[in-house]
């Protein structure tokens, strides 16, 4: 039988619990290797399905922008947890930090981390993390990686991703930003166009955001803009560092 962690209620962040429940045991196959086939074989267990679609072009270039030498990556808004497993994986120098802003989201990171028990001490338990409420609270990274939020958050999300990775970073550190955006003030395609109109029918505070408008959010927070890098589907990894003073490192 193996245990999984039950969603906690939300309350004292210093005292968040963290329950476990049984479950039956599954076939000893690689989690990742079909997490959807994963995710109907484990009660409760959740799966979001763009992270199988988009998880190999983010991990190509995350190993071209990331640090060669041990480095620690803090991913915002992780949702289930899956892109952490993923990339810490195939980066072997890189610990991962996932985070989200419930206690049900950390309970349904935890029910991955334990499908790969080798990956634990290198994909971290997940932390309690509001991206819109910046300074966030832990050491100093190497990199905050984020995917798929600006465009299904307030602006306030946004602004408070950059604030608050800004604080974070260490010298050099990377702000990486996945997703859908606008540019020159137009949709870069037709599925971008429909892909708007459907969010701001669901919520008026979504929407694509305009990446000139996220370069200049990053730069008055002191980042260094840098080329976007073009992924499938007309998405964007937008790339921005920080040339701030050296903080203390985590240990």
């Amino acid at each position: 039988m193996l245990r999984l962690p039950r969603p906690a209620a939300m309350g004292d962040c210093g005292a968040l619990k963290r329950e476990t429940f049984t479950m039956p045991s599954f076939a000893r196959t690689d989690p990742l290797a079909d997490p959807a086939a994963t995710a109907a074989s484990v009660p409760g267990l959740a799966h979001a399905p763009a992270t199988a679609r988009n998880r190999e072009p983010i991990r190509q270039a995350l190993a071209g922008l990331l640090p060669a030498h041990p480095c620690r990556v803090l991913e915002v808004a992780s949702g289930s947890g899956e892109h952490a497993l993923w990339m810490a994986r195939a980066l072997p120098q890189v610990t991962w930090v996932p985070s989200e802003a419930t206690a049900g989201g950390l309970a349904n990171i935890d029910r991955w981390r334990m499908l790969c028990p080798e990956l634990s001490g290198r994909v971290l338990p997940a932390v309690l993390l509001d991206a819109s409420q910046p300074p966030w609270p832990g050491d100093p990274v190497d990199a905050v990686f984020v995917a798929n939020l600006t465009h299904i958050a307030p602006w306030s999300a946004t602004l408070g991703l950059v604030g608050g990775a800004a604080a974070r970073l260490v010298a050099g550190g990377l702000l990486l930003i996945y997703g859908p955006f606008n540019e020159c003030g137009g949709y870069t395609g037709d599925g971008n166009a429909r892909f708007d109109a459907d969010l701001r029918r669901r919520n008026p505070e979504w929407g694509l955001r305009d990446r000139e408008a996220v370069d200049a959010v990053a730069e008055g927070s002191g980042f260094v803009v840098e080329p976007a890098q073009d992924m499938p589907a007309n998405n964007r990894l937008l790339v921005y560092r920080h040339p701030g003073r050296d903080k203390k490192r985590h240990r």
